[in-house]
């Protein structure tokens, strides 16, 4: 009996053509960036034109500070520095927690990156009070982040960010050290919780610093691929916080915000604190919002404390965290954030009146 063979199968042009948009996944933030500058000229015409001239002044006035922020985070992902994060875990848990509140404040990780390494350094048998000191410390600020701080809101205001994240981590460690001495935190992570995966082994087995990273080429090419990787994430981040600014700035009532939040009261640090706990927004794209708040009337006090609540946490931050630590772990993290979110506004704005 003779078998029939089947025809060959073949992709119809339309069928390419969806393939390939299927592959091509269009990043979110340019896409959003794109449907505001459409809507503008669908619905406001003579904004559009505003808008791009705020934007275009406002990518001018931060592009040499992107490029030595940018230059700072490839040179120490290339050179290997932030190999040095495990020695600040070590020594008298209470010393440990100050250099790794220090450390903290120095490496590039934000609320939902800095995950996998607390997981490994918990899995590892660390203890408690140096890895909260850390984990809150480390989204606060970084070289980059003070450099883009200070270029926004002015220096005072990255030099003040910047002695609160050292405090929350001491905050925070120090808390969480009493907290387990007395009994009430024994276990830190749930049930089948892993070592950290990849980002682990920057604990288990740190590398040496190479200072003079040019002279391997592999390590070049690790600088060049970092370099190119963060300025398009910090571009896309800060035009779509110009645009959402050059918004604010054109239809929001000047004096809204100061009914709300102005003032150097109690009242607007909690609510700012209230609403930048769950947010999730780019630290990096979060300063020109705020400076453009505080253009509107947001109080100093209340600016520092939104800028420090998003940064320690978010949504998607809690989540990560609820789904690796335990539920008193889980707490004491939220807890520490807000009373250093509220602690840093009140003070800050204290400071400044």
């Amino acid at each position: 009996m003779m078998k029939t063979l089947s025809p060959p199968i073949t992709t119809s042009r339309s069928q390419r053509l969806y393939q390939g948009f299927k592959a091509y996944r269009l990043d979110r933030v340019w896409l959003t960036i794109g449907l505001i500058l459409l809507a503008l000229a669908a619905l406001d015409q003579p904004q559009l034109p505003a808008t791009l001239a705020f934007v275009s002044k406002a990518a001018l006035n931060t592009f040499g500070f992107l490029l030595l922020s940018v230059g700072l985070t490839a040179y120490a992902k290339a050179s290997g520095v932030d190999n040095l994060i495990s020695r600040a875990f070590s020594g008298p848990p209470l010393l440990a927690v100050v250099s790794a509140a220090l450390m903290g404040a120095v490496s590039p990780f934000c609320s939902c990156g800095v995950i996998p390494i607390i997981v490994a350094l918990l899995a590892m048998g660390v203890p408690l009070a140096p890895v909260m000191a850390f984990w809150l410390a480390s989204p606060l600020m970084d070289p980059s982040m003070f450099i883009m701080t200070s270029a926004t809101l002015g220096l005072e205001f990255a030099v003040a960010k910047t002695m609160i994240a050292v405090s929350i981590g001491l905050l925070g460690g120090w808390g969480a050290f009493m907290l387990t001495r007395q009994g009430w935190i024994t276990d830190v992570l749930k049930d089948g919780v892993g070592n950290g995966g990849c980002a682990g082994s920057k604990i288990r087995t740190p590398k040496p610093v190479v200072w003079a990273f040019w002279k391997d080429s592999s390590r070049l090419s690790t600088a060049l691929a970092s370099f190119k990787t963060n300025a398009l994430f910090l571009v896309k981040w800060l035009l779509l916080a110009f645009v959402l600014e050059s918004l604010m700035v054109a239809y929001l009532p000047r004096d809204l915000i100061a009914q709300v939040a102005g003032g150097t009261g109690f009242m607007p640090v909690l609510l700012a604190t209230l609403v930048g706990i769950p947010s999730y927004l780019n630290g990096y794209a979060a300063l020109p919002l705020v400076s453009g708040l505080m253009g509107q009337g947001l109080s100093p006090g209340a600016s520092m404390a939104f800028l420090v609540a998003g940064g320690v946490t978010s949504l998607p931050a809690a989540m990560a965290v609820w789904a690796v630590a335990r539920a008193r772990v889980f707490a004491a993290y939220l807890g520490f954030a807000f009373l250093g979110a509220l602690a840093s506004g009140v003070l800050f704005g204290l400071w400044k009146a």
